[in-house]
Order: structure tokens, then sequence, then C-alpha cells
């Protein structure tokens, strides 16, 4: 026995060992261009962790805010304790204030959920529990009181409850209060309440406003009301925009940057709006979206946003685009289990945790603080300078196609465009690959204008000679024989003689029906891959060939075979073959277009792709015209039937799939039940 559990022993020591580790929930990521995580070094690591016992105050309880001053301080709300906790940039403590006098009576603070330094030395407290905004000094003696307001802007019943406060350059107060849907309040510089300001959007479905437009006055009210989210943090930025976010999942727009409008400016340049975590949200644990309890104001236009929901932060520079993203759940030091504030003081990174009472301080790595300089020399217009450091940073992590961004923007200043294209591709910025080609397309156009301008006389010439031995014709023919192979380009012209002479003067063939067919599904898969770079969204990794035959050729075969079974019960008069050639025959405009669409698209901006897609769109819309008059043709329809035949040739496709899907499911379900026979009788054998 003592034998068998030390063997038992031995071999789970020894599965520990060679097993695979498994990633950290804290591991670092970023997300590529089609939306993939991708791993990442670490951009921070911890430095300490640091209780309220080591200040020599007692635990710390529920502290809801911190807030890095202009002045190097660190002001926290302690909000459990009922007190402000002011420490210095070595993370001492200065001063702590919960009592006051308030003109000659001991006052105190109640529940404190905001702190804020602003720049006139003042420290503003949001008293959650007094419902006010306190005023204090540098020394935590009061300088006054905002009370609640009164106005007539105030809807019947309104509750104010202060949880988060800022103060501008202008003396402008802007205050949080929980459950105002209204908005951020604003309060003058003395303190008057003149309105709010950034006021969310309802969010509905349109099914819900149906019902609610049709229903009685009765059935309204007992409906829910569509209320804007309200937000739960903000911070101000040096410019004095106001950064906020709100709790609201499934958001595209959780996280904003508002002018003193109330306008939200916020760029979304970057691939994916700044909404945390983008990837298969349906699975995991916990599932679904972000959701965003801070923001804070970065130097060089970052913002950095803290996840509740998992823990994570994630930094972004002022165009959205992602930079990186660190930190987990768990018990364990590095972790959080109830995130409730971020702050940056310098390089430095500080997480308040609510449930652990503890403040997380958070150092940046080499890699952490390479992003950082190339972000900050690119807006101090340090070209060469940030792009040495994002070349660093792709030595670390060659998947950070920020990096690659960077280096084309600092290439783009120095006026090197065709290198830059080259960076934009790599990292899959289009509109910026599109600027750089601009310029390049401009220089060239420039240095050969002489070589375009004599090409251009020579195709022009090629053309007119090409139409005018085409207009060569026998006098007083009607019909002009084109040949088997002329017969398709002909039908596109003249579709209703094209498609006669087709099926009563034997010109159709269905070899080179089935020749327009691989023609088509060629150029599909040369657009696919080669198309230029502005409008090409596919995926190199997931392209194949054996899709084009699926979304192609399949479809054709459902609709000649659709068709043909449906037009033998209404009386129709064309025969398979002839179906086939009408169908092949109507793709041609696709044929003709899709080929000169790729050399067109590599030749193009952004801004110029409409044309591309016009010309797209008129292929499609001549094909469907030719689709419809072969129909008729063949079958010698009327243009009613014809339309009602094509529709009911749609569905039974529909009716084709699925019971196609459900015989090989039945099919599948009698091998595996086959084959379970089989192994049954092998075992009991």
């Amino acid at each position: 026995m003592k034998r068998t559990v030390t063997a038992f022993l031995m071999l789970l020591l020894l599965a520990a060992v060679v097993a695979p580790p498994q990633a950290a929930a804290d591991e670092s990521y970023n997300y590529s261009f089609w939306g993939d995580p991708v791993p990442a070094p670490n951009p921070y690591a911890l430095d300490r962790v640091i209780y309220g016992d080591e200040w020599n105050l007692g635990p710390l309880s529920s502290p809801q805010d911190l807030h890095a001053g202009d002045d190097g301080r660190l002001y926290m709300a302690d909000t459990g304790n009922n007190r402000i906790i002011v420490l210095n940039r070595e993370l001492k403590v200065e001063l702590t204030v919960s009592e006051f006098d308030n003109n000659g009576k001991e006052d105190s603070l109640n529940q404190p959920e905001g702190v804020f330094f602003a720049r006139d030395g003042h420290i503003y407290v949001a008293d959650s529990g007094n419902k006010r905004i306190v005023v204090l000094d540098t020394a935590g003696k009061l300088a006054r009181i905002i009370s609640q307001p009164e106005s007539t802007l105030l809807r019947k019943g309104f509750q104010y409850v202060p949880i988060k406060v800022v103060v501008d350059k202008a003396d402008r107060v802007y205050v949080i209060s929980r459950g105002s849907y209204e908005g951020i309040m604003e309060f003058d510089s003395g303190g008057s309440f003149t309105g709010f300001i950034g006021t969310n959007r309802v969010k509905f479905r349109p099914i819900d406003l149906f019902w609610k437009r049709i229903s009685t006055k009765a059935q309204r009210q007992q409906m829910m009301q569509f209320i804007p989210l309200e937000f739960n943090n903000l911070d101000l930025d040096g410019d004095g925009f106001i950064y906020t976010s709100t709790s609201e999942e499934e958001s595209d727009k959780p996280l904003k940057r508002l002018n003193p409008s109330g306008v939200d400016i916020l760029r979304t340049r970057g691939y994916f709006p700044a909404k945390g975590d983008t990837g298969n949200l349906e699975v995991g644990n916990p599932p679904g979206s972000s959701i965003f309890v801070d923001i804070i104001a970065d130097k060089a236009g970052m913002f950095s946003a803290l996840d509740s929901k998992r823990g994570r932060i994630f930094t972004y520079d002022k165009d959205g685009n992602l930079l990186y993203t660190f930190g987990g759940l768990g018990s364990q030091q590095g972790n959080f289990r109830t995130p409730s504030a971020i702050e940056v003081l310098d390089d430095r990174m500080f997480i308040l945790d609510r449930d652990n009472n503890r403040l997380s301080v958070f150092e940046p790595t080499r890699y952490g603080s390479l992003i950082r300089q190339a972000v900050i020399a690119l807006e101090e217009g340090k070209s060469e300078e940030a792009a040495n450091s994002w070349r660093k940073v792709l030595q670390l992590n060659s998947n950070l196609d920020v990096a690659y961004i960077g280096i084309g923007k600092s290439l783009l200043k120095e006026d090197n465009n065709r290198e830059a294209m080259d960076y934009f591709k790599l990292g899959n910025s289009r509109e910026y690959y599109s600027e750089a080609f601009k310029r390049f397309r401009k220089d060239f156009v420039m240095e050969h204008f002489g070589t375009i301008v004599l090409g251009i006389i020579l195709l022009i010439g090629a053309i007119l000679v090409t139409v005018k031995l085409s207009r060569r014709q026998k006098n007083g023919q009607f019909y002009q024989e084109f040949g088997i192979i002329r017969n398709p380009f002909y039908t596109m012209i003249h579709p209703f003689n094209g498609f006669w002479e087709m099926k009563y003067e034997k010109k159709g063939r269905v070899k080179i029906a089935l020749g327009i067919l691989l023609l088509l599904v060629i150029g599909t898969i040369v657009k696919r891959q080669y198309n230029g770079f502005v409008i090409n969204f596919n995926n190199p990794d997931q392209l194949n060939t054996l899709n084009e035959l699926q979304f192609i050729v399949l479809p054709f075969v459902l609709w000649c075979v659709a068709n043909w079974s449906l037009t033998t019960l209404m009386d129709g008069e064309g025969k398979f073959k002839e179906i086939v050639m009408a169908t092949a025959y109507a793709l041609l405009p696709l044929v003709l277009v899709y080929y000169p669409q790729v050399l067109y698209s590599n030749v193009i901006t952004a801004d110029e792709g409409s044309f591309y897609y016009l010309l797209e769109t008129i292929a499609m819309i001549w094909a469907l015209w030719l689709l419809f008059t072969g129909t008729m043709t063949v079958h010698q329809y009327t243009p009613g039937k014809t339309v009602v035949t094509m529709l009911l040739t749609l569905v039974m496709m529909g009716i084709i799939i699925f019971l196609g899907v459900l015989f090989f499911s039945m099919l599948q379900q009698m091998i595996a039940f086959v084959q379970s026979i089989y192994r049954e009788i092998s075992f009991r054998l």
C-alpha cells in the first residue's frame, strides 16, 4: 500500500513538472487589427503594496478615490474611515483630514468618495455622506463649502450626492452626483450651479420604441423608461478637457473626452473603440465586456482606464490606439479584488483596491518606459527620437502594430513617404498609409510626368483603333455574326438578341460558360489577395481558395438546379444547359470589372475608394439585369412571371440547402451509430 501511494505521488509530481505552464490571469496582451489577442511583455511591474498600518494610521477602509496633484502629492479618499490622506512623492503621510473647524463648530467628513487638488492650491472633497463639496486649504483648514444646489434646472425629486469632483483652470467645478443621469453638474467659481454638460445618449431597441409609440398612456407609465446611464468617474487633462467613464456594458463609447460644451471629442482612430477588451467576450470568467470605474489623463494625450470586471488597466494614446494592458483579479499581490481608483504620478501607476484595503504601486518596465518615451517624443516633435524608441519596442514585441505606426509617423514627418508606407502597412493603418501614398504618388507623377502622358496617348490611340475595327459590319445584316467566343460580349450589350441567339441559333456553348465561371473564381481570388491595401480588409491568414468555390461555384450550381427544378413545373422552355449558359453569361460584367479593379485599387487612396465601389455596384446591377433578361428569354416568360420565378428560385435554393444539411446531419449520426455498435462488438469479442 505504501509503495502504491508513493508511486502515485511521484506521478503527480512528474506531471506537475512536465505539464505546460498556463497563462496567468494578469498576463499582458494587445489586440491585433483582426481582433485577436496577442501576447506582449508586461508594461508595468509591481513595486510595492502599502497597507494603512504602514503609515501608523490603522487599516484603510473601502478607499474610493485617488488624485495626483500638480504639487507632486497623492490625495486619497479613505471613504470608510471618513478621511482624506495626503502622501508625498516618497509615499509618506503628510496630512490627514477627517475633522475641521466650520465657523467655530466642529465638523467632519462623512463617507467622502472623491478628492481633487486644484490649481489654486485648494483640496476639493466630494463629501458624499453630507451631500456637499468641502474645500480645504493645504493645511486641512476649511476654505468654503459648496452645498446642495437649488435651481429650476434640477428635476423634481433630484437627489444630490456628489461622488467625484474636478476643477478646471477657470475655477469651474464639475461634479458627478450619484443617480444623476442628466450629465455632469457644473458650478461656477463662486459655487453657483449653472447646468449639466455631457449627457449620455439613450440606448434602446427599435422594437421597444415601436411598442412605446403605439401604447396607451397607462401602458407607457408601466414600461421601462429610456434613461441615460450616469457617469461614474472623471478626470481633467492639461488642456482643460474632461475624461469620463461610464459603467455601461456592451458599449462602444464607455470612455469620453468632453470639451467645455460637453461634446465628446475623443479620437477613435484605432482598430477598435477605446472600450477595453474587444475579443471573444461570450466565454471566459467573467464573461462580457469591460466595465470601467475610473479614467486618468496622462502625458502626451495618453489616458488609462480601470476595468473592474477583470481588474485590468488599459492605456491608449491620443488617437485611441491601445498601447498596453496589464493587471488582473486575484488575492495575490499585483492583482486586485475590487479595484476602485487609478492614478499616475510621474511614471508610476497607483491602484486602489477597495476590498483588500491597500494601495498597489507599479513601476514601468523597460518595455513600458520605451512606449511612453516614444509617444511623448512624437508629441513633442522629436520624430527621430520617437522612431528609435519604437524600434527598441519592436525588439521586445514585434507584434505591436502601434509601434510600426509610430515609426511610420516619424518617417512621414521626415518626408520619407515610401518607407513610411511600408511601416503603415505593417501596422495596418490605412488612414496614414493613404496620406503617405498620396505624397509619394504626387512626387512620382512630377518626376515621371512625360512618360505618363506618352503612355496615356498610346493607350487612347489603341482604344480608338480597336473601336474602329469593331464597327466594321456587312450592309443590310440585322444580326451580326460574332461567333461563339464573342457571343457573351455581344450579349452584355444586347441581352435580348444575345440570349435569343444563344438559345435558338445555337451560339451558346457550355464550355464558354464554364470558362466565364472559372475566370470569375480566379478574379475573386486575385481580388481578395492582391487588392490595394487601403481597401483590402481580408486577413491573409484566413484566405482560402476553397472558400471561393464555396461562395461562387456552389451558389451557381444551386441557382441552376433550383431554377431548372422550378421552371419544369411552371411551363419553362429552358433546358438545363441553357440555364447554365444564361447564368454564366450574366456573370461576365463581374469578370470584366474585377481585374481592372485590382489594378485601380493599388493606385488610389482611401478617400478615392468611392469610385472603386461604384464600379462594383454597376457590375452587380448589370449582372442582375442580364440574369433577369436571360431567364425571361430562355423560358419565354413575361417580365412579371420572371421576377416571381427568380424569387421562388431563391426560396428553392434555401430548401435545397436545408435538405442537404439535414441529410448530412442524419448521415453523420448514422455513421456515429454504426461506429459505436462496431466498438461495442469489438470490446465484447
